[in-house]
């Protein structure tokens, strides 16, 4: 092949549509390349200068009336309009004020923003960086956040002052960075942990950060029926209302071990002890809603070899260790959280009090893994392909403060994990026997060890 200048080969992308059969100087392969190339610039010519359709073109701007609405500036034609130049949406403001800010008015009616945090005034709404778009159809839906999006993008914006949260597991891992996103933005935070010097750790690292912070510490163990009767005691003495239980504590991978009150470990501290701390907070969500539940399952219940047939006590929590597994109990115990939550939302959502399932993200990097090496080894292998963990509360954060109808987004969530539950139960007459038996089941546990007492 004859060797050319890159100058003569651009020549000939140049001419090759002015007289494309005169330019026969290139090979076949090399006029065939040349073509596909120049249909590229061509195509180029035509895409805008950013991959963001919200991205406004230069010279424009975006403002908002003192009612909501939000319309454009043109600064080159000296015109405005309502509608986005490059979507062609229409947007408006809703919603308070994000935390910290406050709307003032001037002497002679001119309206401005203080943001109480950082110091600073402004004559722009705040909220116009969260402006939502108008639909057109019920139908219309704008993808919002992805697999990149990290829990503080999820509440921008929001100011939850007023809300309480209780977070079980939250002084490390996924729990902490759920309770960090939430104090950033004004939530009364209770952290419902076990292990008090790494709880007051974590809030001192969240308060040093965010010195308006407001957190607190309630000693809980789900592996003692006792500590959860006092937590429940101790936090309905401080507080009359609850906003959102957030179920996060977990346990994985610990060999086989009975707790005090008799039961499995892994069993015990990933469902039993949540369902029994949801049973003794119910009279204080009624009072409260409306309010949320939120439970950390997992994709791990799809590998469950639970049945509506086989479902039993001693399947759940075996009494030997004879055909034991660690992996296996959890896969089982996060079916259970699964059920748990649909039968928990199908009961009290006629009480707004919604209930709500989350996945955060496979084999993420949290100190799930701490209880065995090989477990360890295996999520720090994976670590560079799964989700970060400033990532992985972003799904608890969608759950609790999503503020789409609540029906809706249980659907939207719980959905994604309903394939296993086709699988064991096949029509849905058969999850709602599969889902009331897995609460009677905890039930009557709870009540036989209450009355051996």
């Amino acid at each position: 092949m004859q060797s050319y200048s890159v100058k003569d080969r651009m020549k000939y992308v140049v001419a090759l549509d002015e007289h494309p059969k005169e330019n026969t100087c290139f090979s076949l392969v090399e006029q065939k390349v040349f073509k596909f190339i120049h249909k590229c610039l061509t195509m180029a010519a035509f895409l805008p200068d950013t991959d963001s359709e919200d991205e406004l073109p230069p010279g424009w701007e975006e403002r908002a009336t003192l009612d909501g609405k939000v319309y454009y500036a043109n600064h080159v034609t000296k015109s405005t309009q309502w509608s986005h130049p490059r979507t062609g949406k229409k947007k408006k403001v809703t919603g308070e004020l994000p935390h910290g800010w406050e709307k003032k008015v001037t002497d002679d009616g001119n309206v401005f923003y203080v943001d109480h945090i950082n110091h600073k005034t402004t004559y722009t709404d705040p909220r116009l960086a969260f402006a939502v778009e108008e639909k057109e159809f019920p139908t219309d839906i704008r993808q919002r956040f992805d697999a990149s999006t990290h829990a503080l993008q999820i509440l921008h914006g929001r100011d939850l002052g007023g809300k309480v949260a209780v977070i079980t597991g939250s002084n490390c891992g996924i729990g902490y960075e759920t309770a960090r996103a939430l104090a950033y933005h004004g939530c009364e935070i209770y952290f419902a942990c076990r292990n008090r010097e790494s709880t007051m750790e974590a809030m001192e690292r969240i308060c040093k950060e965010r010195p308006n912070s407001i957190v607190h510490y309630i000693h809980l163990d789900l592996a003692s029926f006792k500590s959860i009767e006092e937590f429940c005691i101790k936090f309905e003495r401080e507080k009359k209302n609850i906003n959102m239980l957030i179920l996060n504590a977990g346990t994985f991978g610990l060999p086989f071990s009975h707790t005090e009150d008799g039961f499995e470990a892994t069993f015990q501290v990933n469902h039993l002890g949540h369902f029994y701390l949801v049973k003794l907070l119910t009279p204080l969500l009624l009072k409260s809603a409306p309010c949320r539940v939120v439970v950390l399952s997992s994709e791990s219940h799809r590998q469950s070899f639970i049945t509506a047939q086989n479902i039993s006590e001693e399947r759940l929590s075996p009494k030997t260790a004879n055909g034991f597994y660690s992996i296996i109990a959890y896969n089982d115990s996060k079916l259970c959280n699964l059920l748990f939550s649909n039968e928990l939302n199908r009961r009290l959502s006629t009480f707004k009090i919604f209930s709500n399932a989350v996945h955060p993200g496979n084999l993420v990097s949290s100190y799930l893994s701490r209880n065995w090496w090989l477990y360890r080894l295996l999520f720090a292998f994976v670590r560079p392909f799964t989700k970060s963990l400033i990532k992985s509360p972003l799904m608890t954060q969608f759950a609790s403060e999503e503020p789409i109808g609540c029906y809706k987004l249980e659907l939207i969530i719980t959905d994604v994990h309903l394939g296993r539950l086709d699988i064991c139960c096949g029509p849905p007459t058969c999850k709602r026997r599969f889902q009331d038996g897995i609460w009677k089941g905890a039930s009557s546990i709870l009540l036989e060890d209450s009355c051996k007492k």
